[in-house]
């Protein structure tokens, strides 16, 4: 990450601490817990509508936030103009748009490297290779763990694999479910590993410990959940069957498909390298959609149009006068519009965009009116009255915020400083603090249906039928499906509360000293 993003995270770590500290900037009738009902409420919308009613519209939870946001709104006492302003601040905070750049540009990169053969490239490969429907979610997870460690971003690992993987596997007879929930697993490894992740840099910089000794630290508890992850994709694999996928479109679809568009490994190798040499994520993604772009063009794999088209009415004399630009189709007028790779690749992730927006806005209306600040009260001085129910409290209490802010930086951001204030009353140490506050985050942020690191996979599923003919409705994975199979972050959550009670790994401050940190 650049020294701008470290510098704007340590600002709203700052802000996040200073809040938790001050005086509620807004005063609720029935006071501070009362702030939590427009995130309380869209949980309870979210659970009805994707657990009972099993509907994975992300337009509905769109609704359900904002019928929260007003609701909460009549729950003010006297003016609602802080409430109102409170909105707008937390809209614009950047953890809200760290994800949106994350859905964009991946979804760009992964589109661009789809209408070049990449799923086509990688059916001929599992084909040659003969790996078959029972052994392709474990090499899911395997290689979307490395990509994912590698960028540091499980959401835009999230958009790429579901875009490439998911459908190769399905066609394949993988089943759908079990795909996805090793998709997601994969996603975990990488949030809660790499060092350039933002679950990882916040993890750390709230418990005052060095990122090289977090990730060191921490090394061993995620091995031990990737590999009984591993053992149960491998189990699972065999025994949960796929869809039918017709075999005659099963057929036609290998038989076609060639290695060639597998060129575009190495516009993920780009990317990959290019965020592990430090650089910014937008530019690592960016030179991998050049990338991309220039092997379509070069090799033939993808033509102008696929990947940017600007179809205008045919009866318009500028856009005659112009058809012969490679980027200009000239259609009747009913069915004019932007197309391509490009296009298509942001445009699936707007409604998750504003349902993300809203979240954040939520959280920061419960941190302005005392609501963090009073469970975090609560907890300090009712349940963690010892070291075992202390450690016991902080992974309880990361997924009880998680379940309600579903964008993980932004819950670390908010629970953060509560974890430092308990792991130092009982002087547990920084690095074991950063673990328990990373482990939980970034494995709930991929398992509850209404998180975003599902909804954003969700989103490209639901597109995946205009894609491929052969793709039904029916292949769509609901999110609330999938939550059992998400394997490496149930694992990981079990692994770090089987530590808390037990006091396997604990350290305390006087066992082991972190390194300066960093706060550019």
């Amino acid at each position: 990450m650049s020294d701008s993003e470290d510098t704007e995270i340590n600002e709203e770590i700052a802000e996040a601490e200073l809040a938790s500290e001050s005086a509620p900037e807004i005063t609720f009738r029935g006071g501070k817990f009362v702030s939590a009902f427009p995130l309380a409420f869209f949980v309870v919308w979210a659970i009805v509508q994707s657990g009972l009613l099993r509907i994975g519209d992300t337009t509905g939870l769109v609704a359900g936030m904002l019928v929260a946001l007003i609701i909460g709104m009549f729950l003010v006492k006297g003016s609602w103009q802080s409430y109102a302003n409170t909105i707008f601040e937390g809209m614009t905070r950047r953890v809200a748009a760290t994800a949106v750049v994350a859905w964009l540009w991946a979804g760009m990169f992964a589109e661009t490297i789809q209408v070049g053969g990449f799923v086509e490239g990688l059916v001929w490969a599992a084909n040659a290779a003969n790996v078959g429907a029972g052994l392709f979610p474990a090499v899911t997870f395997i290689l979307a763990g490395l990509l994912a460690t590698g960028i540091g971003t499980g959401y835009g690992t999230t958009v790429a694999f579901t875009t490439l993987f998911f459908p190769a596997g399905v066609l394949l007879g993988a089943n759908p479910v079990l795909l996805f929930g090793a998709i997601l697993s994969g996603a975990v490894f990488g949030d809660n590993l790499a060092p350039v992740s933002d679950t990882t840099i916040v993890s750390a910089v709230t418990q005052d410990s060095d990122i090289g000794g977090v990730v060191a630290s921490r090394f061993k508890y995620a091995i031990v959940a990737a590999f009984v992850a591993l053992v149960g994709y491998l189990l699972a694999g065999p025994a949960m069957g796929g869809l039918d996928v017709s075999a005659q479109a099963q057929e036609i679809f290998i038989q076609n498909s060639e290695p060639a568009g597998l060129l575009h490994l190495v516009s993920m190798l780009i990317v990959i390298g290019t965020a592990v040499a430090g650089r910014h994520i937008i530019e690592a993604i960016s030179w991998g959609i050049v990338a991309a772009v220039v092997f379509n063009l070069v090799f033939g794999l993808a033509s102008v149009p696929e990947m940017v088209a600007f179809r205008a009415p045919e009866s318009l004399g500028i856009a005659q006068s112009l058809a012969w630009l490679p980027f200009v189709e000239l259609v009747t007028a009913g069915q004019t519009g932007v197309g391509g790779s490009l296009y298509t690749g942001a445009q699936g992730f707007f409604p998750l965009i504003v349902l993300v927006l809203l979240i954040v806005a939520g959280a920061q209306v419960m941190i302005r009116g005392g609501g963090f600040q009073a469970l975090q009260d609560w907890l300090l001085d009712s349940v963690a009255t010892s070291v075992r129910r202390a450690e016991t409290t902080m992974v309880l209490g990361t997924a009880l915020v998680n379940a309600m802010i579903t964008i993980n930086t932004a819950a670390e951001i908010a629970i953060g400083p509560y974890i430092a204030r308990l792991g130092e009353r009982f002087n547990i140490n920084g690095y074991r603090r950063a673990n328990i506050l990373d482990a939980n985050t970034s494995a709930l942020g991929y398992i509850f249906p209404w998180s975003g690191g599902v909804l954003v996979g969700y989103a490209v599923i639901q597109g995946l039928p205009n894609e491929y003919e052969w793709f039904t409705q029916s292949m769509v994975v609901n999110p609330a499906d999938v939550v059992p199979f998400v394997f490496h972050g149930w694992v990981l959550v079990a692994v770090f509360l089987l530590a808390a009670l037990t006091g396997f790994g604990l350290e305390y401050t006087s066992d082991r000293e972190a390194e300066e940190v960093a706060r550019v």
